[in-house]
């Protein structure tokens, strides 16, 4: 699993970078329903309904390591931003949404 695109913005213990990933992976095999990469800052995720405590418990502990993101959960909507410097990082997480 290749985590190169982690910028060094990222706290996160380069140990623990697989695992996470594996998280956001999960995240969008179980309860991803569609994607649309609004810009190149921004993505939005619609969810399943019952992905809610999944997802603010996910993006509570990302926002911790990569303060750069902003998650915004509205419904079954996640809105993912990030500024300017930041977009090869979205780049690398949309390219992990499944086909």
């Amino acid at each position: 699993m290749d985590e190169t695109w982690a910028p060094e913005a990222c706290t996160l213990p380069h140990a623990e970078r697989p695992f996470r990933v594996a998280e956001f992976d999960d995240l969008f095999s179980t309860y991803l329903r569609s994607a649309v990469r609004v810009d190149p800052q921004t993505l939005d995720l619609t969810l399943d309904a019952d992905a809610r405590t999944t997802v603010e418990n996910l993006t509570a502990r990302e926002t911790e390591c990569c303060s750069f993101f902003t998650f915004t959960l509205t419904d079954t909507t996640l809105r993912i931003t990030v500024p300017p410097t930041q977009t090869a990082v979205l780049d690398a997480l949309s390219e992990r949404l499944p086909r």
